[in-house]
């Protein structure tokens, strides 16, 4: 992977996470490190599931994948936050 996709996950990691973080209701007790974690690997597994169901490569914006990857984040946003809620 060269530096410039690296860089791009990060910057897609950041939207993602945010986004995510921004469906789930209430305050999180999550940084902003594992939100980007987060992202990033929503963003993975979301390109994944998109390209899976055949919505990956549409033209124009990828609305369904967008709307995979944001769910994702959200989950993992939120199992996170009551994972640490629990300590």
């Amino acid at each position: 992977m060269e530096i410039s996709g690296i860089i791009s996950a990060i910057i897609i990691g950041i939207i993602i996470g945010v986004l995510g973080r921004l469906v789930v209701p209430g305050r999180q007790r999550i940084g902003i490190l594992l939100t980007i974690v987060v992202g990033i690997v929503a963003a993975l597994i979301g390109a994944a599931i998109a390209s899976g169901l055949g919505v990956a490569d549409t033209n124009g914006i990828d609305w369904i994948e967008w709307l995979i990857q944001i769910g994702l984040a959200a989950v993992g946003i939120a199992a996170l936050d009551r994972s640490r809620a629990r300590r």
